[in-house]
């Protein structure tokens, strides 16, 4: 019962944690950041099983964290109301070619890294967006003026 408590607490810790860190963040790791991950996977199995090395044990921590994830994705399903709380908002961040500054604030975004990935999307100056929206998944979807 002790190792579903701990993972309970940690499914709870993570996605908070992950709310916390920004849609931006998680949609575009940089190397640095898969290393801070994988130490936070170490840190975290530690965490969760302490001494505990039985196969039984691992699959009680695992099918724990695999049934709240299923848990948390029926919620967000069945109950629209939570979904904003669990998966976040989609977010405007130009909008008729102009930056919307307190949502990058929000973000932690700049101008250059919303250019950066208009280009990547053939958009040449931000002027030419109509909307560019910071999606849940941490991309941004930008659509064009109609001209």
């Amino acid at each position: 019962m002790d190792l579903v408590l701990r993972a309970t607490f940690i499914f709870a810790f993570i996605l908070l944690l992950t709310r916390v860190i920004g849609k931006r963040e998680l949609g575009s790791m940089q190397p640095f950041d898969l290393i801070l991950l994988i130490i936070l996977g170490d840190a975290l199995q530690q965490g969760l099983t302490q001494d505990d090395y039985t196969l039984t044990g691992a699959v009680l921590v695992v099918s724990t964290i695999a049934v709240l994830q299923v848990f948390v994705s029926w919620l967000g399903y069945r109950f629209p109301r939570t979904r904003p709380v669990l998966e976040g908002e989609p977010l405007i961040l130009v909008q008729d070619g102009k930056v919307i500054e307190r949502n990058l604030k929000r973000e932690r975004l700049t101008v250059e890294e919303i250019a950066e990935s208009g280009r990547q999307q053939q958009i040449a100056h931000l002027s030419e967006v109509r909307f560019a929206v910071l999606e849940t998944s941490g991309t941004i979807s930008f659509i064009k003026n109609s001209n």
